[in-house]
């Protein structure tokens, strides 16, 4: 069962009865059709792209809703004593109530309002910013596309949670669809939302999910990118580029859970993954092992850093993945590539402008770019990724 045959039907039209969306800021395409957008998308790539790679036409969605499978709410005690939870105001702190949203999972909003309703009569606090007072601060529900698998994550400011139990009983009768639920601790006073301490209440801690026919762990706080029926569009595309044969040695820059590593690595002769995330390298290894996969390595380390250690030892990389976040890459992870001589380079990107300036730079050592394809992965917001090969 698909996505589109799971959910009821939508379209266009249920934008223009969105409440929060001038608040919200999620969906700046709004007000036009996910045609036209598809066509403004394609349009900046080329434009950003002009004179470096020609641009392809754009990898759009048959049905562009519900396709979030991690949903973040964040929780806040209004003046009047009442509990809301959804998005941050653009620049602000304030919470703008979000109870049902048309590109998150619906389960995960129906999920998020169930607790948001639980919260008053188990008398759980909500975190206060100002006076560093209250436990609850965020929840997040990530879905596994594919599996249906359903992991709660409760954020909170102290391991102590009342009734836990009773809690976690009341929770999953209204939703026995949820296979895990974690408390993860985050004590300080900072924007990020999780802490670096799990404790599982329900279940395994995390929840499986399938992408490009392998399967995958996912922990609260392991990346993996929030459309599943995108990334395999953007993900074959981007082992298409990568030309493997089976004889070659693939390395794989900011791996995360090892998804690109782990799909690539039967077409090719070995495969070393790099990421910096402690936890995301030990799913990535855990999803190894659970998908039989002999060929693929994990190192927790920085990728520059680790290719100028490999390129001093005369190692050799044959294709090179990268995927950096929207800042792009660097002048100095560019040099640490060139240094190996890598005969194609495939640079996933979600940033056209820093995506053309890092072309720019690789063109000066030396490699050209092919086309680009742009694959829309955020359907009625700006984002977009791109895809690209470079060659010398």
């Amino acid at each position: 069962m698909n996505q589109k045959d799971a959910e009821p039907h939508t379209d266009g039209e249920d934008f223009l009865k969105c409440p929060v969306y001038r608040k919200c800021g999620g969906c700046e395409f709004r007000n036009i059709t996910y045609e036209e957008q598809l066509k403004v998308k394609e349009n900046r790539v080329r434009k950003e792209l002009e004179g470096l790679a020609r641009t392809e036409k754009i990898a759009g969605m048959s049905y562009p809703y519900f396709y979030r499978n991690k949903v973040n709410a964040a929780f806040q005690r209004k003046r009047d004593g009442s509990i809301v939870s959804g998005v941050y105001e653009a620049g602000t702190h304030h919470v703008v109530p979000v109870e049902r949203c048309l590109i998150e999972d619906q389960r995960a909003d129906r999920i998020i309002g169930t607790i948001r309703r639980l919260v008053p009569s188990f008398r759980i606090t909500i975190y206060n910013e100002n006076s560093g007072y209250g436990l609850l601060r965020h929840v997040m529900v990530r879905v596994g596309h594919k599996t249906g698998q359903i992991l709660v994550t409760l954020v909170v400011t102290s391991p102590i949670f009342p009734s836990k139990n009773n809690f976690v009983k009341a929770l999953r009768k209204e939703h026995p669809e949820i296979t895990s639920i974690v408390l993860n601790l985050n004590e300080k006073n900072t924007s990020m939302v999780l802490g670096e301490r799990n404790i599982v209440l329900y279940g395994k801690g995390y929840i499986e999910d399938i992408l490009c026919g392998k399967k995958f762990r996912i922990s609260p706080s392991s990346f993996y990118q929030i459309n599943s029926i995108q990334t395999e569009v953007l993900y074959r595309k981007a082992i298409e580029l990568a030309a493997l044969t089976g004889r070659e040695k693939v390395f794989d820059a900011c791996a995360g859970i090892g998804s690109i590593g782990n799909a690539a690595s039967g077409s090719a002769s070995e495969v070393t993954c790099v990421e910096l995330n402690a936890d995301a390298v030990r799913d990535a290894r855990y999803n190894a092992r659970m998908n039989g996969v002999r060929n693929i390595r994990f190192y927790q380390d920085d990728a520059g850093r680790f290719l100028e250690r490999m390129a001093a030892a005369g190692e050799k990389v044959d294709v090179l993945f990268m995927d950096p976040p929207r800042s792009g890459s660097t002048e100095t992870f560019i040099d640490a590539v060139s240094s190996m001589k890598p005969e194609r380079i495939v640079y996933i990107s979600c940033n056209p402008e820093t995506l053309a300036r890092d072309l720019r730079y690789f063109k000066k050592r030396g490699y050209r770019a092919g086309k680009a394809y742009p694959v829309d992965m955020f359907a009625w917001s700006g984002s977009i990724e791109t895809v690209v090969a470079l060659q010398q």
